[in-house]
């Protein structure tokens, strides 16, 4: 017999379009899906044998969805800051990985980033690393879900000494890990200026033949939109489009520079957009056009980047730049209001990894994958609109409860898969190491 858990919240927020927050409403875990939204009385009574959770001060809502992140580069949190992508790339962040970076690492960077989500509500993982074995290991561990890449440039590096053995790596890590419930696959060329157009046909074959999403960062910076002018003489997301790459299993990273024809064009070809607006800040990478990408009808889902360049992987710090970027580099406040930041966090990660169907809002038959954010706190009061608050107010410290496919996995704000204060030792010692490897 499956276990059966009531979440009673104040509030429910369910993501439904068009459904707005709702008082007087529980939700009944089964397994691993939710069986039953509604009235509050009705399914305690029908539900006496559950294991009943009162939420008396909280919002329940859909778990986060970090569309894209690259999870072990919490190691190298705050190593290089105040400098732009490339200077960042190329003195600081691919040197240290060349030294660094390995199975083991990249498995700690990853558990630690799998705690920061968990304790940050997100549900959802869309990263992109080497050692994909790595970063599998780790969210199984943590029991978080994770869509991990094989994420493949054209140089060598400590993991693999080109395309075709990036490539094969990661088929073999896939191979291995198929069938886990918590993982799926994505193939992840880095981005138009490490990736040759031999190599990006090959990932897009492999993601036709295992159906696997797409994931890319694509116009990030003006710098790498002019070098795709002066070495193929088109921008890069021509280029890509001509690959045959531009369409609906594309997640296309970071588009900040865009012109109004490649909008319409994302737009018909129903490409997807992961939005890091405080990673584009920080490398004054720029201000994606959001607004017009959402008024275009383009999915646009929110991701943190990576620890190294963000430097916070919190989806609600997200989900506030979202809004508040689009409304003041439009001068229009009535754009991307706070409701529809939320969708871009939560439907709109679903809908571009292709789990529409089971993930980004709280339905019948969807996996239970569900978050409590407390609004109790004096910094969270009046509660007028919950969904407003949400995206306005509460942090990801507010989160104290979190349900991944069915299993508890944050409760009261402490971690139930694993020893987080170890972890914490873990790293301490490896970044010591790092340090004096830097002096020496």
């Amino acid at each position: 017999m499956k276990n059966k858990t009531l979440l009673l919240p104040r509030w429910l927020l369910s993501m439904t379009p068009g459904e707005s927050v709702q008082t007087g409403q529980a939700l009944l875990i089964e397994g691993e899906r939710i069986v039953a939204v509604g009235d509050r009385e009705t399914l305690l009574a029908q539900h006496g044998d559950a294991q009943r959770v009162d939420l008396p001060e909280h919002v329940l809502m859909p778990g986060l969805i970090n569309s894209h992140t690259h999870s072990a580069m919490s190691l190298l949190r705050g190593v290089a800051d105040d400098l732009g992508l490339m200077d960042w790339l190329n003195h600081h962040i691919w040197p240290l990985e060349k030294r660094w970076v390995s199975h083991a690492w990249t498995r700690l960077g990853s558990l630690f980033s799998a705690a920061e989500a968990l304790r940050g509500g997100v549900t959802t993982l869309n990263d992109m690393y080497f050692f994909p074995e790595a970063m599998a290991e780790a969210a199984l561990q943590a029991g978080i879900r994770a869509a991990v890449s094989i994420n493949v440039i054209d140089f060598p590096t400590g993991y693999a000494s080109g395309p075709d053995d990036y490539i094969a790596k990661g088929v073999a890590a896939y191979e291995k890990f198929k069938g886990e419930k918590l993982l799926q696959f994505t193939s992840s060329p880095h981005a138009p200026y490490t990736v040759s157009d031999e190599t990006f046909v090959k990932l897009r074959q492999l993601s036709e033949q295992h159906d696997m999403v797409m994931h890319c960062h694509i116009h990030e910076t003006m710098d790498e939109v002019n070098g795709g002018l002066q070495q193929h003489g088109v921008r890069p997301l021509a280029r890509l489009e001509k690959l045959g790459l531009m369409n609906e299993r594309m997640i296309a990273v970071h588009m900040v520079h865009l012109t109004d024809d490649e909008i319409a064009m994302l737009a018909k070809n129903r490409v997807h957009i992961a939005h890091n607006a405080s990673s584009n800040l920080k490398l004054a990478s720029g201000i994606a056009r959001v607004a017009d990408l959402d008024a275009a009808g383009v999915n646009v889902a929110l991701g943190t980047d990576g620890a190294a360049s963000n430097n916070r992987q919190d989806m609600f710090e997200e989900i506030r730049q979202a809004a508040l970027l689009a409304k003041g580099s439009t001068g229009q406040p009535t754009v991307i209001k706070a409701r529809r930041a939320l969708e871009m966090a939560t439907l709109g990660g679903a809908r571009a990894l292709g789990r529409e169907a089971d993930l980004g809002s709280l339905a019948v038959g969807k996996l239970a994958d569900v978050i409590a954010v407390d609004l109790s706190a004096p910094e969270c009061r009046p509660v007028y609109h919950p969904d407003a608050q949400l995206a306005y107010v509460a942090a990801r410290e507010h989160v104290t409860d979190v349900w991944v496919q069915g299993e508890r996995v944050l409760q009261g704000r402490q971690l139930t898969r694993f020893d987080l204060s170890s972890v914490l030792a873990e790293v301490e010692d490896t970044v010591a190491q790092m340090k004096a490897g830097q002096a020496s």
